[in-house]
């Protein structure tokens, strides 16, 4: 009986310079949905990303695929679509660059027109979805203390 070794997503990307995985997890929603969407994440090479460019990292022992919101000397601010606070990365924790999303039997390319659309904006709405989510929070805490 032969012994399966565990392969991380740094020795694929080095082996094979891109890795193909359906996405777990919902911080990228509406983007990508978890257990739906197959993306395409390519090794980063020595380029900076860019802003909106969405980057594959380490935390801790976990992957993680963001949204880069902010270029800086040493690093990156991140977040997920889903999410509402933002981690610093520094430039050496990313590993990959997501290029594409396969859905339903269609590739949607990161340098699409109605991709980048998308993503101006989700982007440009942020503060709206931010205060929206504060009331919802706000709303559940409410809830709680009358059902106690």
């Amino acid at each position: 009986m032969s012994e399966r070794k565990n392969v991380t997503f740094e020795e694929v990307l080095e082996r094979d310079g891109r890795i193909v995985y359906k996405t777990k997890g919902v911080s990228m929603r509406p983007l990508l949905r978890e257990n739906r969407d197959i993306v395409v994440i390519e090794k980063k090479g020595e380029e900076r990303l860019s802003r909106f460019d969405v980057a594959l990292y380490k935390r801790g022992e976990q992957y993680v695929l963001h949204r880069v919101i902010n270029v800086r000397e040493d690093g990156y601010d991140i977040r997920g679509d889903n999410t509402f606070s933002m981690e610093d990365i520094p430039e050496k924790n990313i590993i990959g660059v997501l290029r594409e999303i396969k859905r339903n039997n269609k590739t949607i390319r990161m340098d699409e027109k109605s991709y980048n659309r998308y993503v101006r904006f989700w982007n440009t709405i942020y503060p709206l979805r931010a205060v929206c989510n504060k009331c919802r929070m706000g709303l559940r805490k409410i809830k709680r203390k009358i059902l106690k």
